[in-house]
């Protein structure tokens, strides 16, 4: 073998043995007549020194360059006294090359290995096989590896099998548009990369599998930002027999040994539950980040009868809902706070601030003293505190408060209470209307299985039907959603004929599935968890992209591989596709 050892595995314990090693040149220095060059591997790097008396190594190491791929035979040494490099888990040591091999060399580096570059994204992704060298992507594949890992123990420990479901399929609605593949056996015809594998492990649930799961490649032609990729992957998991506690304790139990394995730290379990509702009132989001508090306080019977015709008129007829934030803030910072909510639905934003004097804001004077007590006895208002308020229909002013909400923390900065804060977001609604498509749509998935007692409002009232849908977050992000599903076909027919199917049109889209839940489709659910969004947070990396090996920019484009190209005219014709030129 070209080594016999890694890096890493050297220390004061291997003092005086002869060693073989392989890596790349990380960094070189001359001092006195002696050569030092660091030479890296995956697993970390070791210092290398020749010494002109050792004639074959010291010329060698002379003409090494950044990047050569170098072999070395080698003693391993003490370091002198004072020379220690405590930063390396090797800075005890260094190795005395007694030959040195040149197995490649590199071309002038477009940027410098190291963690802090100053390369822009695309030059980064065109050289990714150099940026992927860095010891930071390193761990980003290292970390995902340990996590794909502790996934697979978790999941077969607790019965799950992984099954590949396919990557051509046909094209279903799902949110968002389907990357198209032709079929050149069968000409007009296309198959769809799938947007998930939903449909086919709710077969697999049919078929009797009943604990699947699989890590999956998913694609999706929508607009890019720091959480989407045009391709993606998902931890997806089904079970038959279960109710909603059932899938959230096996992901509890996966993540828990996901933290502990990957990252060595302990997480407690079960995590926290707010139904939707709830969690709206509260945080004005249904991905909140519940590390700092700063929860909303509904105001309405305090103004029920209020001076202030705003708030009486919101507090008769919807709602008024409230926030509390330390200040000081300054009139212009608080000015933009109101533009905030203007842009998230709302006709404004009232404040009162808390002085040694006394509450003060443009609409005190309208506010009679009990309000004004009741307000600090509801928000425990202290010396220095902004109380902001939004008032009107619930569906403008929680969303609202949720965007200020957000904005004050980004502003401020607390200290969280707690490095991981988990959150299980549960019973969703079922349907939301569409105006433009004048019908229901689905709020979250097609499939999802109303709640039982809600199954009546189907007819009656659509838009209150709560569901078993859930969503995971964590520290503000959703890194899983799932449902129980609809697992008889009457029911699913129901529900796709509200969203304005008509019945052969649910045959052509979702017969596949429909026609299954006719032959004894166990009731089952399941989840999908974002694997590149949760090593992202696990990283703190803010993008997807620094976590996915080869990814694409945020126009779907591969600087690495020039994806997507223009392909031959003979391509084309075999599949009996004709461009038109004109756009």
């Amino acid at each position: 073998m070209l080594r016999d050892r890694s890096a890493s595995d050297l220390g004061p314990g291997q003092v005086g043995q002869l060693v073989r090693l392989a890596g790349w040149v990380h960094a070189k220095r001359d001092h006195g007549g002696v050569c030092f060059f660091n030479l890296r591997d995956r697993s970390g790097i070791v210092q290398v020194v020749a010494h002109p008396e050792d004639r074959q190594a010291f010329e060698a190491a002379q003409g090494l360059g950044l990047e050569y791929v170098v072999a070395l035979d080698g003693t391993v040494e003490a370091r002198p006294a004072g020379t220690e490099n405590p930063k390396l888990s090797t800075g005890a040591i260094e190795v005395r090359a007694g030959k040195i091999s040149l197995l490649n060399p590199s071309k002038p580096l477009p940027f410098m290995i190291e963690d802090e570059v100053n390369a822009n994204e695309e030059t980064r992704l065109k050289y990714r096989y150099l940026d992927l060298r860095r010891p930071k992507m390193l761990g980003h594949v290292l970390l995902r590896h340990a996590v794909a890992m502790a996934v697979r123990r978790v999941l077969d420990r607790t019965g799950f099998l992984e099954v590949e479901t396919p990557i051509l399929t046909k094209a279903t609605p799902e949110g968002a548009r389907d990357y198209l593949v032709p079929s050149r056996l069968a000409p007009g015809s296309f198959y769809a990369l799938p947007q998930s594998p939903q449909i086919l492990k709710q077969i697999l649930m049919v078929s009797g599998i009943e604990r699947y799961f699989q890590l999956a490649r998913c694609m999706r032609d929508e607009d890019l930002r720091a959480d989407r990729q045009p391709e993606f992957s998902q931890i997806d998991l089904e079970m038959s027999f279960v109710e909603e506690a059932d899938v959230h304790a096996v992901v509890e139990d996966m993540l828990q040994a996901v933290f502990k394995e990957a990252l060595g730290v302990e997480i407690k379990t079960p995590f926290a539950r707010m139904d939707y509702a709830e969690v709206m009132r509260t945080y004005g989001s249904d991905k909140p980040d519940t590390r700092f508090g700063f929860e909303i306080k509904d105001c309405t019977l305090i103004f029920r009868d209020s001076g202030f015709k705003v708030f009486a008129d919101a507090a008769a007829t919807g709602t008024v809902r409230g926030l509390k934030a330390p200040g000081p803030l300054s009139r212009a910072e608080v000015d933009r706070l109101g533009e905030t909510v203007k842009t998230l639905g709302a006709k404004g934003l009232a404040w009162i601030e808390w002085k040694p004097g006394g509450p003060v804001s443009p609409i005190v004077k309208f506010l009679r003293p009990e309000e004004l007590d009741g307000l600090s006895a509801l928000f425990r208002a202290e010396e220095g505190d902004f109380l902001f308020f939004c008032a009107g229909p619930a569906h403008v002013a929680a969303p609202a408060l949720g965007g200020l909400r957000k904005e004050l923390i980004a502003n401020i900065q607390p200290d969280p209470k707690t490095p991981w804060s988990f959150l299980w977001v549960t019973h969703f609604p079922l349907l939301e209307w569409s105006p433009d498509e004048n019908h229901w749509t689905f709020a979250h998935n097609p499939f999802t299985a109303p709640l039982a007692e809600e199954l009546s409002k189907l007819d009656t009232d659509p838009g209150n039907v709560r569901s078993h849908q859930y969503d995971l977050v964590l520290n503000g992000v959703e890194i899983a959603s799932g449902s129980i599903r609809n697992h008889r076909s009457d029911v699913q027919r129901k529900i796709l004929s509200l969203m304005g199917y008509r019945p052969q049109e649910m045959d052509e889209q979702f017969g596949l599935l429909l026609n299954a839940l006719d032959y004894g489709a166990p009731p089952h659910g399941g989840i999908a968890l974002g694997y590149d969004r949760l090593i992202a947070i696990l990283r703190g990396e803010n993008s997807i992209r620094e976590v996915i090996a080869f990814p694409k920019t945020a126009k779907g484009v591969c600087p690495l591989s020039g994806a997507p190209s223009a392909v031959l005219p003979k391509q084309l014709q075999d599949l009996g596709i004709r461009l038109d030129q004109t756009k």
